[in-house]
């Protein structure tokens, strides 16, 4: 493979971000050909397709993609450090794209990209995804952080990941305000309904453990693996829920729901995951000392 020809990589970026190569060869003051030939010779440089060509419209292919999360990185930098050396500051904005387990308690994500959202140098998107599409979106480098409550297996042995653990917040046992059951569990819950996270999860296994401690059989009315759906279920069954109480945080200070007592020793814990080989942004890495701080 030919060496790097970052002039050309500099016009693919453009055109991959504009999407209009009539658009970019204007900006550039080159003919549309000239763009379109010097393209080409990045990818035959490179011996990969950029872009699929169909009639007129150009679309990234999967490594396209991937070459254009690098590109990003190469040139952001480079258009900071040329403000810097012109205006005598850094660039105004940093971006920053985070991916978020579906199943994620929103109210901590909510917290979590709190102090994002009082820094006006900075923007942020997040997206809903399930595990697997979340860690081929760090892969791809479609996404510089991933939001879960579990942690990458243990058997993955190719180094590609970094997980630190962000967060852990306490389990406790919820239900309405008016209906509190003062006593101690397993005391006084016998005819109870309960409402409670799926059987995969780390928040059920914990429960399980406690009841086989004290061989407490639950009445389970509904499960859920979804914490916006099992904050739901607790706020409007009627029945007893067990969660961090961050999920229902809103409902508790309405007065809705109250925490009944809190589980001994069990917690949920919630990580930031990274790909060790992408580059990450300053202000990510200062979000993630600042939870490590906290936890």
């Amino acid at each position: 493979m030919s060496r790097l020809n970052y002039h050309h990589l500099f016009y693919f970026w453009r055109v991959a971000v504009v999407g209009n190569l009539t658009q970019v060869a204007r900006e550039l003051h080159i003919s549309q050909s000239a763009l379109s030939v010097q393209i080409k010779q990045l990818e035959h440089n490179m011996d990969v397709a950029l872009f699929e060509r169909s009639g007129r419209s150009l679309k990234l292919t999967d490594m396209g993609t991937r070459v254009l999360a690098y590109a990003n990185d190469i040139f952001s930098k480079g258009e900071e450090l040329e403000s810097f050396l012109i205006k005598g500051v850094e660039a105004e904005i940093q971006h920053i794209s985070i991916g978020v387990l579906t199943t994620l308690s929103r109210n901590f994500v909510e917290s979590f990209i709190t102090p994002l959202l009082a820094d006006p140098k900075v923007s942020f998107s997040l997206t809903a995804r399930r595990m697997n599409n979340l860690l081929v979106g760090l892969a791809n480098h479609e996404l510089d952080l991933v939001l879960t409550n579990r942690p990458v297996a243990l058997d993955n042995h190719d180094a590609l990941w970094q997980t630190q653990l962000v967060s852990r917040q306490p389990l406790s046992i919820v239900g309405p305000k008016a209906n509190k059951i003062h006593t101690t569990f397993p005391q006084g819950y016998d005819d109870v309904r309960w409402v409670l996270p799926g059987k995969a999860t780390e928040i059920r296994s914990a429960f399980n453990s406690l009841c086989a401690s004290w061989q407490y059989q639950p009445d389970v009315k509904a499960e859920a693996d979804d914490m916006a759906m099992l904050r739901l279920l607790a706020r409007d069954s009627g029945a007893l829920a067990v969660l961090p109480t961050v999920v229902v945080k809103d409902e508790i200070a309405q007065g809705i729901l109250e925490e009944y007592q809190r589980l001994p020793n069990a917690f949920e814990h919630f990580y930031a995951i990274t790909a060790q080989r992408k580059f990450v942004p300053e202000v990510l890495l200062a979000l993630l000392q600042q939870h490590q701080k906290k936890k």
